[in-house]
C-alpha cells in the first residue's frame, strides 16, 4: 500500500492574479491529490495538499515553479499528520 502524506505550503513571490490557482487545481486533479488552494492577503498563495507521498511532491515541485506567468521567490513546506478529510481538490474564496 502507498503512503499517504499531506504538505501544507506557502508560496510568494508573482503568484496572484497569474492563474496559479486554476493552474494548481489542475495539475492536482490530474494527480489524484486532494485539498484545497486559496490567495492570501498578503500577496501569498497558500495551499493543503493530500495524497500519495510521490504525486504531493510532484504537486510541492510544480509550486516551486507554478503557471508559465509566475515568478515563485519562496516555497515554505510543512509535513503534516495525513487526514484524508477532503473529497477532491478546490479553490477556495478565504
Amino acid at each position: 500500500m502507498s503512503m499517504k502524506i499531506r504538505a501544507h505550503i506557502f508560496v510568494s513571490g508573482r503568484v496572484q492574479g497569474v492563474f496559479f490557482r486554476s493552474y494548481t487545481k489542475d495539475e492536482a486533479d490530474s494527480r489524484g491529490v486532494t485539498g484545497w488552494v486559496r490567495n492570501l492577503s498578503d500577496g501569498r498563495v497558500e495551499a493543503v495538499f493530500e495524497g500519495e507521498k510521490e504525486k504531493v511532491e510532484e504537486m510541492i515541485k510544480f509550486c516551486k515553479q507554478g503557471p508559465p506567468s509566475a515568478k515563485v521567490t519562496e516555497i515554505k513546506v510543512t509535513f503534516e499528520d495525513y487526514t484524508g478529510e477532503f473529497k477532491n481538490f478546490s479553490i477556495r474564496y478565504r
